[in-house]
């Protein structure tokens, strides 16, 4: 959840990006980094395991003003897919105000992706008692490539939810800053229920 330091008057939100195992999370991370402004961002701060890398970085995002004073800043995460790093995953997610759900939409990782669906559920039902409790958006990565399945397949397999959903090249930049917007949106208008008034 929420971070609110007083001392900085500064309310910190935290979005972590979610997938199989290089379904292009860290792609995602790395491009919104990129586009971000300088002035407006911290440095990339990378944990490398031997098989994928863990990824974060703050910016203060442009749009979304300030909650009773208190500028607004994120922290965005990019966590390892891979089965094995489960422990970290669920340390990472402790304490998300929004999830991206980065799915491949290969016909060979359908599989990898439902699994890492299931895993996301046990993950927010462990820390927050029920997965509908974190706002989730499903990105479907890697559209551009030739065994991409039906976008109506992947959302029937994955979105049984109905999160947000955007369609992504994040290789080439589509879609990142999208998925990333519509993320921070649920994620400031969870904070704001939780002040009771909205961003200026």
């Amino acid at each position: 959840m929420s971070f609110v330091n007083y001392a900085t008057r500064e309310i910190t939100l935290k979005i972590v990006y979610y997938g199989p195992g290089y379904s292009g999370k860290t792609t995602n991370v790395r491009s919104l980094h990129g586009r971000t402004p300088p002035e407006r961002r911290g440095n990339m701060v990378t944990l490398a395991t031997e098989e994928e890398r863990t990824l974060m970085f703050d910016f203060a995002p442009l749009t979304v003003g300030e909650i009773h004073g208190f500028r607004l800043r994120t922290f965005v995460y990019s966590v390892p897919g891979q089965i094995f790093y489960q422990a970290t995953r669920r340390l990472i997610v402790r304490g998300a105000d929004a999830i991206v759900f980065v799915a491949d939409s290969q016909a060979g990782r359908l599989e990898a992706n439902e699994i890492a669906v299931e895993h996301l559920e046990l993950d927010l039902s462990e820390h927050f008692g029920d997965p509908r409790s974190v706002p989730c958006v499903m990105q479907y990565n890697k559209r551009d490539v030739a065994e991409a399945l039906p976008l109506a397949q992947l959302q029937r397999a994955l979105n049984h939810r109905g999160w947000p959903e955007y369609e992504a090249v994040a290789s080439a930049g589509i879609g990142v800053e999208t998925t990333a917007r519509a993320a921070l949106k649920l994620a400031v208008r969870g904070l704001q229920r939780e002040f009771g008034a909205p961003a200026a």
